[in-house]
């Protein structure tokens, strides 16, 4: 069986290449299965693997491959990605038409997950890989009830284990934002929202949201150290990366933790505070401005590494959730849905590569 995937280059001499090449798939194994892709969304992360921070403002047509520029430094950031073309698509759904004997169980199921290389007609991966959706789910219901659902989950899961009590997140009304609203809700947790424009706040606060904060208001640090000080948040996760966010709200916090200290300390309040960088909207550099005090952590968060840091037990359960609540709690929206070669055309792929808040882009009729 042959398929038609996505795969993006890196060159020696400082472009990214997209092309969309013929894949022999051959047979499948004995714990293998074919999946005809029929939905899988375009993340955030998939556009930072295709495109390497490429400059689309200078995106060229040769010989049917789209061809664009990268920053310099990126060459020599990614020296083991030169001249090697990489499928793209973290994730995706469709059905199984070819079972290895040991998967024959699922031929004809409409599954999904997270096995890369998902920007494809046909994808062969491990049966294990793919998950079974729930009777009368479709392909689409499935595309994104991995990355999303379970890096949401995760940040609940992640803030017991450490033993905070709330949450602060940014670019809260993304579609990961809108699925933490719900989460935190059901659960009774403590959330701040930073959003990025006063439309943001009302459609939060629509969602039943009582914390949310409006980062272009003049009023944002008071906003923001009444919300944190009303929760007691002590942990935050940031989609945005670079930019004076992070600084501002270890600051924050640090102003709400000092409003109980009953006496002075010149290294700041003992309350620990961490905020974890799991995105990159803003690829500038973090900066930190030290009025926090001492006790702080910075670090990044990737949901694989995450999940595997919770176990087995957590991971079952969290997936329990979502395919439990995959049309409700964890259900996406779209700006619209492209076919797959339409990513090749530069009108497109500059408005997938916007990552505008609410214009998330999904991939159907992919043959």
């Amino acid at each position: 069986m042959k398929a038609r995937a996505l795969n993006s280059t890196l060159t020696a001499d400082g472009t990214i290449r997209l092309t969309l090449a013929d894949v022999e798939l051959g047979d499948p194994g004995p714990d293998e299965i074919i999946v005809r892709v029929d939905a899988a969304p375009v993340n955030p992360t998939d556009l930072y693997l295709m495109l390497a921070m490429a400059d689309l403002s200078k995106a060229s047509v040769d010989g049917g491959a789209l061809v664009a520029p990268v920053p310099k430094g990126v060459v020599a950031v990614f020296p083991g990605r030169i001249d090697k073309p990489l499928p793209i698509g973290t994730e995706g759904a469709g059905t199984v038409v070819a079972a290895g004997a040991n998967a024959q169980a699922m031929l004809g199921k409409v599954v999904a997950g997270a096995g890369g290389g998902m920007f494809a007609t046909h994808r062969k991966l491990p049966a294990m890989a793919m998950r079974e959706l729930p009777a009368g789910r479709t392909a689409e219901d499935g595309a994104s009830s991995f990355v999303n659902p379970m890096t949401a989950l995760s940040f609940v899961e992640t803030m017991r284990a450490e033993k905070h009590a709330a949450i602060v997140h940014t670019a809260a009304a993304s579609n990961l934002g809108q699925m933490l609203v719900k989460i935190c809700a059901a659960d009774g947790v403590p959330l701040v929202n930073i959003v990025r424009r006063p439309a943001h706040v009302e459609q939060l606060r629509a969602l039943g949201s009582r914390h949310v904060v409006d980062s272009s208001a003049a009023s944002y640090a008071a906003d923001l150290q009444d919300a944190i000080a009303a929760t007691g948040a002590t942990l935050a996760f940031d989609a945005i990366g670079g930019g004076p966010q992070v600084s501002q709200i270890l600051d924050a916090m640090e102003r709400a933790a000092v409003r109980s200290m009953t006496a002075f300390s010149h290294y700041g309040s003992a309350t620990h505070k961490q905020v974890y960088i799991y995105g990159s909207l803003d690829r500038g550099p973090t900066p930190l401005v030290r009025t926090f005090g001492m006790t702080w952590s910075v670090g990044g968060y990737l949901v694989s590494n995450a999940l595997r840091k919770l176990g087995g037990e957590a991971y079952a359960r969290m997936n329990k959730r979502v395919m439990s609540e995959l049309t409700t709690t964890f259900a996406s929206n779209y700006k619209a849905s492209i076919a797959l070669d339409k990513l090749l055309d530069l009108e497109t792929l500059r408005a997938c590569a916007a990552t505008a808040t609410g214009e998330k882009y999904l991939i159907t009729a992919a043959r």
